[in-house]
């Protein structure tokens, strides 16, 4: 491990961060214990849902030491991904979205790039030019895809803190950003954690449309929309299907009412500049893609994830809820016509969709 001044190397990081595209740098210690009580009770409360490799990374995902041997600290990033054209008043904007019921929602972060490929890349970057300066080091470099506690080591490195809808917030930025960390072993010079600043407000618990923010702090991904459209691959609960209302991958509610996102700032790259497809999607011209065409559309997309299953199944729900809030014959034309070739799943949630024009009212 080279020598090196730890507070001339945090000096030149979060310069050359700033060159990358990224916000702020922190710094962590590995010493996480004191979290694994409460990441040991979620998941014994079997919040994870069917994410089952978090119940089978277990602890790990507190012990940064121990899922990269070595490591002494933990360099944290945040990115800001709000689309550089975003406009002033893009919380309303958005909120009318939720509205428009023959109209999808993507997610604000998934309409650019895929967020993994940005970050990963840039992260590396950053550990390069480090290595460039100093020499040789210890290191690896992590986006959402490991065991990593990422909000518990960004709060603790001075990124934010964890809100009560369990993200990280700051003063500066809100929430919408992503989160990177790189593993190193650096003796480098912690960065202060920052003091919450929620106060008293439960704007995210009362807007979730699925209560799935079951206590502040306290989330149940089994009833997060976010967590049903992406993660789950399975069928989506018949209860919470009117509550996903027009959203085809992930839910943004939390975030929309926070009043600390009135500070969310502009990307400065132009890889979160939403794409064609997802600027203003109408259900019925989604419905009509073909797993070619949906392929093509999301290459290095956050959406290419989910698969054309799971795509089907989402725009299955929310036509289905467009179906309650008004008749549309070129919706249920276009279900029923899906339903001979459809496979058990699908099937399953065409049925439920078609059953809507008889909830109307």
């Amino acid at each position: 491990m080279p020598a090196v001044d730890g507070a001339d190397v945090l000096d030149r990081l979060r310069a050359w961060a700033l060159e990358l595209g990224f916000s702020q740098i922190g710094v962590a210690d590995v010493d996480l214990r004191d979290a694994e009580p409460g990441l040991r009770a979620w998941l014994e409360a079997g919040f994870h849902g069917s994410m089952r490799y978090m119940a089978a990374h277990g602890m790990r995902r507190a012990r940064p030491a121990e899922l990269v041997p070595g490591t002494v600290r933990v360099i944290t990033a945040r990115m800001d991904y709000l689309p550089r054209d975003t406009a002033a008043a893009w919380q309303s904007l958005e909120a009318q979205r939720l509205v428009q019921t023959g109209h999808a929602v993507v997610s604000v972060y998934a309409r650019g790039r895929d967020y993994h490929k940005v970050l990963r890349q840039r992260l590396q970057q950053l550990a390069d030019r480090l290595a460039d300066a100093i020499g040789p080091f210890g290191h690896r470099v992590f986006t959402d895809s490991a065991p990593v506690l990422e909000v518990e080591l960004a709060q603790r490195s001075g990124i934010g803190w964890r809100g009560k809808h369990t993200l990280t917030l700051s003063r500066e930025a809100g929430s919408m950003f992503f989160l990177g960390e790189i593993y190193v072993d650096l003796p480098l010079p912690l960065t202060e954690p920052t003091a919450a600043h929620c106060g008293s407000c439960s704007a995210c618990l009362d807007v979730c449309p699925t209560r799935a923010i079951v206590a502040p702090y306290r989330l149940d991904a089994r009833r997060c929309i976010s967590y049903l459209t992406i993660e789950h691959d399975g069928p989506i609960p018949r209860e919470l299907r009117p509550s996903i209302g027009n959203r085809i991958f992930g839910c943004d509610d939390c975030q929309l009412v926070c009043p600390w996102n009135k500070y969310a700032q502009r990307a400065t790259l132009p890889d979160f500049d939403a794409r064609s497809p997802w600027r203003d999607p109408e259900l019925t011209a989604l419905w009509q893609w073909d797993e070619a065409t949906f392929l093509r559309h999301t290459e290095g997309s956050a959406l290419r994830r989910i698969g054309f299953a799971r795509w089907r199944r989402n725009l299955a729900v929310a036509m289905g809820n467009a179906l309650r809030a008004a008749p549309n014959g070129a919706i249920e034309q276009l279900l029923r016509a899906a339903l001979p070739d459809a496979d058990e799943l699908l099937r399953e949630h065409l049925q439920w969709a078609l059953e809507q024009t008889s909830t109307q009212h």
